[in-house]
């Protein structure tokens, strides 16, 4: 590239960061604070912290501070009260309750799956429990109306664990995914208390025009319902019933009743295979043998 060519992109990045296009919260302090967050709300669990005095947690809650603060720092001094006020509210006022729903949400995982062993070993391997984490922390932000920072957030809990929850979806407490990998819920999707979703569950919207932006364009899926995976649920008038169970793989675009199950039936063949390899019907099935 010859020195005139770098002249002409050099312009041409000021030009676009001087329109302010290029102000965003800064992804390296976003995620030093949500890593920090997640070890106060988790000690001893998350991270490698040793156990300490309430000093020294006051320490780090002032270090989670900073680091949102350096975060949210391209915004001022547009939005510096307003930032301001987001943060303020967030470790004075929102962070109690969050650590109690967390540990909620961690219990739900252990009782409801078999291979758990405790609830420390849910807090600390479970991606699942990690993605609820970073999304609980993400719709407070987003509840404050702070620009695109909590979805920063969930993108990179997304990162981490596979599992894409729009911050701010709505989602009520003893939360249980289990497995996780793949389960994406849109913006404005609901859920009640106990709800739990296995792998590759989509909770989504019927149409993706820019039209029906300020809509609710996902379902509502009532307490005490269990998704099993690949399920995939549409549409902003739908509702699962409370205490239903819906099957895996299946497509439902429509509201169903309190405690409803709703299951795909699948044509599964199975055939015994020949000491001499396999026969017509089968390669037929599967020509690529």
């Amino acid at each position: 590239m010859s020195d005139l060519d770098i002249d002409q992109l050099a312009a041409q990045l000021h030009r676009l960061q001087r329109s302010g296009r290029a102000r965003l919260p800064n992804k390296a302090h976003a995620t030093r604070f949500l890593d920090s967050t997640l070890e106060l709300i988790f000690p001893n669990i998350i991270g490698d912290a040793e156990p300490c005095s309430s000093h020294d947690i006051r320490c780090r809650i002032e270090q989670a501070e900073q680091a949102i603060e350096l975060a949210l720092a391209p915004y001022l001094p547009e939005g510096r009260d307003h930032a301001g006020d987001a943060v303020h509210q967030f470790f004075h006022h929102r962070l109690p309750s969050l650590v109690d729903a967390l540990w909620l949400d961690a219990q739900a995982i252990y009782d409801g799956d078999p291979a758990a062993h405790s609830v420390d070993e849910v807090v600390s391997t479970y991606p699942g429990m990690l993605a609820i984490a970073i999304y609980r922390i993400a719709h407070e932000f987003f509840a404050l109306g702070v620009p695109v920072f909590p979805r920063m957030l969930t993108e990179i809990g997304h990162q981490r664990t596979g599992v894409d929850i729009h911050p701010g979806a709505r989602i009520g407490p003893s939360f249980c995914i289990d497995h996780g990998t793949g389960i994406v819920i849109g913006e404005t999707a609901q859920l009640g208390e106990h709800v739990k979703l296995y792998q590759g569950v989509t909770l989504g919207a019927l149409s993706v025009t820019k039209e029906l932006a300020s809509t609710k364009r996902h379902p509502t899926i009532e307490r005490d319902v269990v998704i099993y995976a690949g399920a995939t649920i549409l549409g902003g008038e739908t509702v699962v019933g409370h205490h239903s169970i819906i099957g895996g793989n299946v497509w439902l675009i429509e509201s169903v009743p309190p405690y409803s199950l709703v299951y795909h039936k699948g044509d599964v063949r199975v055939k015994q295979r020949d000491d001499h390899g396999m026969d017509e019907e089968l390669l037929r099935w599967f020509p690529s043998i």
